[in-house]
């Protein structure tokens, strides 16, 4: 059996479990969940996947999408008004 694990690291080291491989530049939540654009606001707490990197062990695979935080001021540019 092959197993195949997702993980976000946050900028400060910290790592989470996610359900699925992400994309590079993908918006994220503090979940890992991907946000959907365009955003309501620019007041939201929102992540880009910046790197990937997969690991391959027999019988596994551990993919870390490492996450960079977006200001108010990047953020602009992906709200609806």
């Amino acid at each position: 059996m092959y197993m195949e694990e997702y993980f976000i690291v946050f900028p400060e080291g910290d790592v989470q479990e996610v359900p699925g491989r992400l994309r590079i530049n993908q918006l994220v939540d503090v979940n890992g969940v991907p946000v959907p654009l365009p955003l309501p606001t620019n007041r939201m707490i929102v992540f880009r996947i910046a790197r990937i990197q997969t690991k391959e062990m027999k019988g596994s695979s551990e993919t870390y999408h490492y996450l960079e935080q977006l200001s108010a001021e990047e953020l602009l540019e992906y709200c609806s008004a």
